[in-house]
């Protein structure tokens, strides 16, 4: 599977040596467009590593892209001085209510962090990005097994106690 993010309204494809790139007029959905194609008018592969960055601090911290207030924030800027404080939890969903991995989340934000970079050589390539976010997903999905373990044990333990007494006659 290749990932593709589109409705960008391009015009053109035009293959290179170095891979394809599309060349067309400054068009697309603001905040979701690699910064550099205001400057090249060229998207390539890394366009697509900006764009879904975008995608995934969008669904970590369940905000818009660019700030409707007056200073019209890009999320990435906002998250940038979020992890300036260290501040990861209020990075995150808030309807979360702090009912997550904190370690998982960096991690998480960390890669999106990586595909936003301003300079494309600086950001991951999509397999990259995939192998890192399947990773992620394997560690939290071990620490879920273990915590769904450690409930059943212990709600094993607490109705057989439960039952136990019930059926028991107590010493008088």
């Amino acid at each position: 599977m290749i990932a593709k993010l589109a409705d960008f309204g391009l015009s053109r494809i035009f293959p290179t040596e170095s891979g394809t790139q599309l060349l067309a007029s400054i068009v697309g959905t603001p905040g979701y467009l690699d910064p550099e194609y205001y400057i090249s008018s060229r998207l390539t592969e890394k366009s697509d590593v900006y764009s879904f960055g975008v995608v995934l601090l969008e669904l970590i911290t369940s905000k818009t892209v660019i700030e409707k207030s007056r200073a019209r924030t890009h999320i990435s800027q906002w998250v940038s001085f979020m992890l300036a404080k260290a501040d990861i939890k209020n990075v995150v969903d808030p309807r979360l209510h702090g009912d997550f991995n904190i370690n998982f989340v960096w991690k998480v934000v960390e890669i999106a962090m990586a595909c936003v970079s301003p300079n494309s050589a600086k950001r991951p390539t999509m397999n990259q990005v995939v192998m890192e976010l399947n990773e992620c997903l394997a560690i939290e999905t071990g620490c879920r097994e273990v915590d769904d373990e450690t409930d059943l044990k212990d709600s094993v333990e607490l109705v057989n106690f439960n039952m136990h007494s019930e059926i028991s006659p107590l010493a008088r």
